[in-house]
């Protein structure tokens, strides 16, 4: 014991070097001796520490001992009242936010929580979760953040976007069920008014809500202004790129819902630059015939087309998509959802890939499932090429004079 509170104060005072504010992080506090480990956090504040974290790492505790250890420990850690106490909860048992909220009430002003409750195993606390129970329970934990709440839900959907993982629908705060009323009498209960079955409102967490449809008719200036009131800041570069593919998606559906909206942003930024890009696609199928797909692409601007085989058209296009860039990987995940309801919603496909141990996810969306699959294949393709660069790029097949498909 002696050896580990020397190794935790030494480790202190060569952090202080580099920084005033430290922090000292007790693995596993929850589950360790509560005088062994006021002992400890007593030689790091002598040592210079300024805030004490306590991990609850494998998410063992309940409230009710969190809020009695954090008690103890600002009563008898040396010089409790100069240094800020946090916790750092995980979710194992689903109390990971519960446990936090314990620790405020005890005395912790520092929660260490992730968007989307995202983190290893069960994951951990979750931010929005925290933020909007100090907000709308202001009144009993008498604590606020500083968190603008209305970039909660663009935040959730912004990091789904780039894990791939999508949240559950009825995850509290930012689900697609979390505003959502089936029951008749609640349904008339808001209608009437919201607070009767609203404790916050959609808008409070930046869900946005408007009259405004978006079709084949609107124009550039009407569609920047729905992306500005979803809460995105796009360049006009940008803008131009997502009006073109909007036009196109309004040609294909009778009306562009936000969902429709915001997977257009969140998958065309930045496309104009990418080293592949899907100019055409076609595909034969059916009970007796082989799958085809006949694919035109270009790779840093040069056009590129090839027809291949698979089981299946997907298979196919992929295939193809394969043997005109050269790139051999492993396809680890394919996940299809429909962005919005109706026969004509646009698809989102999700495709894990992996080549020489590196994984990534690509997505993309399409009123086809077909061509939303190679537009997610060639998505993963271009985040491997970012990923790569240093290296040898991939060689491309011979280049095929375009003639009729």
């Amino acid at each position: 014991p002696k050896d580990v509170k020397a190794m935790a104060a030494a480790a202190v005072e060569r952090a202080k070097k580099a920084t005033d504010n430290v922090e000292f992080s007790a693995e596993d506090a929850t589950r360790s001796d509560p005088e062994f480990l006021v002992e400890v956090f007593s030689e790091t504040v002598r040592a210079g520490a300024t805030i004490l974290n306590v991990p609850d790492t494998v998410g063992y505790t309940t409230p009710d001992e969190m809020f009695e250890l954090i008690t103890r420990l600002r009563n008898e850690v040396y010089n409790a009242d100069k240094v800020t106490f946090s916790v750092h909860c995980h979710n194992d048992l689903g109390m990971a936010v519960a446990n936090s909220l314990a620790a405020v009430r005890a005395g912790a002003r520092q929660i260490e929580c992730t968007i989307n409750g995202i983190g290893e195993r069960a994951g951990n606390a979750s931010l929005e979760e925290l933020v909007m129970a100090l907000k709308t329970r202001q009144e009993y934990f008498g604590f606020e953040s500083d968190i603008v709440t209305e970039q909660l839900f663009p935040s959730s959907k912004l990091l789904s976007q780039i894990t791939g993982v999508d949240v559950q629908p009825n995850k509290a705060i930012v689900g697609a069920n979390a505003f959502a009323h089936e029951a008749g009498i609640h349904q008339h209960g808001v209608l009437k008014n919201a607070l009767t079955y609203e404790i916050m409102t959609p808008q409070s967490v930046g869900i946005k809500s408007s009259n405004l449809v978006m079709g084949k008719h609107s124009g550039r200036f009407a569609l920047g202004e729905r992306i500005k009131e979803m809460g995105f800041d796009l360049n006009d570069i940008d803008l131009n790129h997502i009006f073109v593919e909007f036009k196109r998606l309004a040609d294909l559906k009778k009306q562009v819902f936000d969902e429709d909206i915001e997977a257009l942003v969140t998958h065309g930024i930045g496309k104009q630059t990418d080293k592949f890009s899907l100019e055409d696609l076609i595909v034969t199928s059916g009970t007796a015939a082989v799958p085809t797909a006949t694919i035109v692409m270009k790779i840093d601007g040069e056009v590129f087309k090839k027809a291949s085989f698979g089981d299946g058209p997907v298979d196919a296009a992929l295939n193809t998509i394969k043997e005109i860039t050269g790139i051999q990987c492993t396809l680890t995940s394919y996940v299809v959802k429909a962005i919005t309801g109706g026969t004509d919603a646009q698809g989102e496909v999700s495709v894990g890939v992996e080549k020489d141990g590196v994984r990534i996810t690509g997505r993309g969306a399409h009123t086809d499932i077909v061509v939303a699959s190679a537009l997610a294949f060639l998505n993963a393709l271009n985040r491997l090429e970012i990923r790569s660069k240093g290296h040898s790029p991939a060689t491309p097949i011979q280049k095929t004079v375009l003639g009729g498909v």
